[in-house]
């Protein structure tokens, strides 16, 4: 690991040692866990050794394991010294829910709800918590919410819901 790595290491474990860092073709990503997360942002942020000072993504990849079926990613990056780096925090499908991290970098707001929309992991305390792209009824038959980047999603779209094209005689 590079000493850019040790530093941003450093700053995070020092407000938890609850952190495994993870380097993969030069990128680095910790995990931290959900009681210590926030901490952890908020000092990569403020720490004058890192000043990660833009949130760039919110995203989610649902491992399709459980208990711990999602991880929630924020991609941030260090203007002054040009760093990245991800922040991984698991969720489990039984507690989908994130405190908001709009009070630490404002643009969290748009990718919360795009995050939400998807996969349908809230974030408590987030001002305007509702869908992005989909509609607000973007439900099964029987009423359940639907979140199309979810593992569980029908590959083929809601069956009935379009009409699929014709297939061609080759």
């Amino acid at each position: 690991m590079s000493t850019t790595f040790e530093t941003i290491i450093a700053v995070a474990k020092a407000v938890t040692p609850n952190v495994t860092p993870v380097e993969h073709h030069g990128d680095l990503t910790i995990h931290v866990d959900r009681d210590h997360f926030m901490d952890v942002l908020a000092e990569l942020r403020d720490n004058p050794r890192t000043k990660f000072n833009m949130l760039v993504d919110i995203t989610a990849v649902d491992k399709n394991t459980s208990p711990d079926r999602y991880d929630v990613v924020y991609f941030l990056l260090s203007l002054e010294f040009s760093h990245r780096v991800r922040i991984k925090v698991g969720v489990r499908d039984d507690r989908m829910e994130l405190p908001t991290v709009v009070e630490i970098w404002e643009s969290a707001n748009w990718y919360e709800r795009e995050t939400y929309d998807m996969y349908g992991i809230t974030f408590e305390g987030h001002p305007d918590m509702r869908r992005f792209y989909m509609p607000e009824d973007f439900m099964d038959a029987d009423g359940t919410q639907l979140y199309p980047l979810r593992k569980d999603f029908p590959l083929m779209g809601i069956p009935g819901s379009l009409p699929l094209p014709p297939k061609e005689e080759i």
